[in-house]
């Protein structure tokens, strides 16, 4: 599918690098950019306790019940200042290099922050996620269960360092015939079909009447080529190794620019999940992760 609308989704104490390339990555394809700015959860004003009405000459309790509700004010101020100036860097940032843009602030508590990620990202052909979040542990797996997992749409996941495009001239498939590996290869057909090398890897594939089929391998890769891709099927043997393992050191020595492929896990495995794939971009070269579901 083309790519139209992207989604970027920013902390307020995080860098506008994500900005900056989900704003890259539209001029690429000619894109729409929304920016999604996460704010700190809104401060809750307890009612004071119910009484008599006759005041009470302040003891302890109540200079430290004065004490702190002061500085949960100082904190909001000073959270609320910062996602103001969040924004305010982005517009002028956007206003400089891509003008197709919108930006908005998620005013909401941790709870919520997955479904207010799942709204916007259902209205976007892609999300992009980068290395903020994927250094976050409290947030991360929430931007990425909110964008992933509760929309069916797809994901780029850009570590630390990659160089991330939408035109990518060659990239690894990792295939398994499952509904997911097939969900990710569909979203990502025009990267597809553009690309200079398409490489379909299987990790240990049985040839079976069902499931991968006698030749594994052979349908998906007609399949893409009937979509106008370059195609090359490549059966790996794990040899003990774990499956991201062996499609990783693929992708480098096919020097692969981007890497699409099923993302698989029940909701009580997706933090799990999260952790999984920053474990597998930590100590990598750097390379972009396509995921769908």
């Amino acid at each position: 599918m083309a790519f139209k609308s992207l989604l970027s989704v920013a902390g307020a104490d995080h860098s506008d690098r994500d900005v900056r390339t989900a704003a890259r990555l539209c001029a690429e394809v000619g894109a729409y950019l929304s920016v999604l700015i996460m704010s700190p959860p809104p401060l809750v004003m307890s009612p004071p306790p119910l009484g008599d009405g006759i005041p009470e000459w302040p003891g302890k309790r109540a200079h430290a019940a004065l004490a702190k509700r002061y500085s949960q004010i100082e904190r909001f101020s000073q959270d609320t200042a910062s996602w103001e100036k969040t924004s305010r860097e982005i517009h002028k940032l956007l206003r400089a290099t891509w003008r197709c843009y919108d930006v908005d602030i998620a005013n909401c508590d941790q709870a919520s922050i997955g479904d207010a990620v799942r709204q916007r990202a259902l209205c976007n052909d892609l999300t992009i996620v980068g290395p903020p979040f994927l250094n976050d542990v409290n947030l991360g797996p929430l931007v990425f269960n909110g964008s992933l997992f509760d929309t069916g749409k797809p994901v780029l996941v850009v570590p630390e360092g990659a160089e991330a495009t939408l035109s990518p001239r060659r990239v690894l498939v990792g295939w398994d015939s499952r509904v997911e590996a097939s969900r990710s290869v569909r979203e990502a057909l025009d990267l597809l079909s553009g690309a200079e090398e398409v490489r379909v890897a299987l990790v240990d594939p049985e040839a079976t009447c069902t499931g991968n089929g006698a030749e594994p391998g052979a349908d998906i890769a007609a399949y893409l080529t009937r979509h106008g891709a370059r195609v090359s099927v490549d059966r790996l043997a794990s040899r003990g190794k774990p499956v991201a393992m062996v499609l990783a050191q693929q992708a480098i020595d096919t020097s692969a620019d981007l890497i699409v492929m099923g993302v698989y896990g029940s909701r009580r495995l997706r933090e799990r999940l999260f952790g999984g794939v920053t474990r597998w971009i930590v100590g990598k070269p750097p390379l972009p992760l396509f995921l769908a579901r």
